[in-house]
């Protein structure tokens, strides 16, 4: 009740100032249609009252509000110019114009006004979020500036702390995207997009057990794809195997499947050592999307095969993902399998030495570049 009547007084002031302007305006009238919302009537009702040419910053503002409001943007900026002629330091002309600007698709004339706002009034949280808006990619600096310095007068703005930290995890600085989110989920704890763009932060950040929780709790909401996802990973990495599988496949059931779903799950059917499933899941996943990652499923896939002494599969998996692309660790994995499962001299030497080739990487890999040259020389010897 008491937002209507304020709502009522504000319709009432505005009529009442266009209506001093020493103008034959119709005050009732004029404030039936500001009731009404009929703002694009009240607009030519008071240009038809004062005309084109007048030059009085109340009714250009009042005349520009209206046009505005009616959606009739090009009138609206013509009148807020005029305005901003005589009164440029005005924070409500420049964020009209700049509103109206941003409409019309005028980001650079958009932002010199937003920009005009700063300079009169530097700590202004709304201007900042704006301003931010304006700058699409989430890689440009100033689209990042402006949103720290909104996030710092005002952190509890879900808006911003959400896109805030959207880039800090595009950079993979979880641990600032992770602050931010959990300031302004803390302050609005009914929030729950914060809540679920807080689950795959935390994710990153191994707070496997919070993912747990908070996830289980956004579910008795409702089956959100993402959460289902979020807590899976998270059950996965705490070596809770099957409940992982259950959530992945309530993917399953409603389509929402991806690659790294169905790769999680294959990787969970491994650990069970349910090498039929870890095998179809795997397939699923090749299947699902043929990206950079695509031998890494193949040597998924020739390792589940391997364990489950499938060993002429796992030389087929193993030689498929190589059409993708010659990455060392398949020529480490047919290496060790004619070595030590087929026991096939030869083709163990060969896929050692195209290891050693292929140029595996010096730190990560020292262990097995150690192990390859080791056998290439007792090999030799052997034979």
């Amino acid at each position: 009740m008491m937002k209507k009547l304020l709502i009522l007084f504000m319709l009432f002031c505005l009529a009442n100032q266009a209506y001093s302007q020493n103008a034959p305006v119709d005050k009732e009238k004029l404030f039936d249609l500001y009731q009404t919302q009929r703002y694009a009537d009240a607009a030519q009702y008071l240009k038809e009252v004062y005309g084109e040419n007048v030059d009085d910053i109340k009714v250009l503002s009042q005349m520009g509000y209206c046009f505005l409001m009616a959606g009739n943007n090009v009138d609206a900026e013509k009148f807020y110019s005029k305005a901003y002629v005589l009164q440029p330091h005005s924070l409500p002309i420049l964020f009209s114009l700049g509103s109206i600007n941003t409409r019309r698709g005028n980001t650079e004339k958009a932002r010199l006004y937003y920009g005009e706002i700063i300079k009169i009034d530097s700590n202004n949280f709304n201007v900042y979020k704006l301003l931010a808006n304006l700058y699409n990619l989430p890689t440009d600096s100033l689209k990042l500036l402006y949103l720290l310095k909104a996030n710092k007068i005002n952190p509890t703005e879900g808006d911003v702390a959400s896109d805030l930290a959207s880039i800090y995890a595009l950079k993979q600085a979880y641990d600032k995207a992770y602050e931010v989110l959990d300031i302004a989920s803390k302050a609005d704890t009914d929030n729950l997009i914060l809540q679920k763009e807080k689950l795959p932060v935390a994710n990153q950040l191994k707070k496997y057990t919070e993912v747990i929780a908070a996830g289980e709790k956004l579910l008795k909401d409702g089956a959100d794809a993402g959460v289902i996802k979020d807590v899976a990973k998270a059950y996965y990495y705490t070596k809770k195997y099957q409940k992982a599988i259950d959530l992945f496949k309530m993917l399953e059931k409603v389509a929402m499947q991806n690659e790294a779903t169905l790769y999680y799950t294959a990787l969970a059917y491994r650990a069970l050592k349910n090498y039929q499933q870890a095998a179809i899941y795997t397939k699923k996943t090749i299947d699902e999307a043929i990206s950079p990652n695509t031998p890494n499923y193949y040597s998924l896939l020739g390792l589940v095969y391997e364990e489950n002494r499938q060993f002429s599969l796992a030389d087929a998996a193993y030689k498929k993902g190589l059409q993708f692309d010659t990455v060392p660790g398949l020529y480490y994995r047919l290496a060790i399998l004619y070595d030590t499962r087929l026991k096939q001299t030869g083709n163990a030497l060969k896929y050692y030495n195209l290891y050693l080739k292929s140029k595996p990487n010096a730190a990560d890999d020292k262990e097995e570049i150690k192990f390859a040259k080791d056998r290439i020389v007792q090999l030799n010897l052997a034979d």
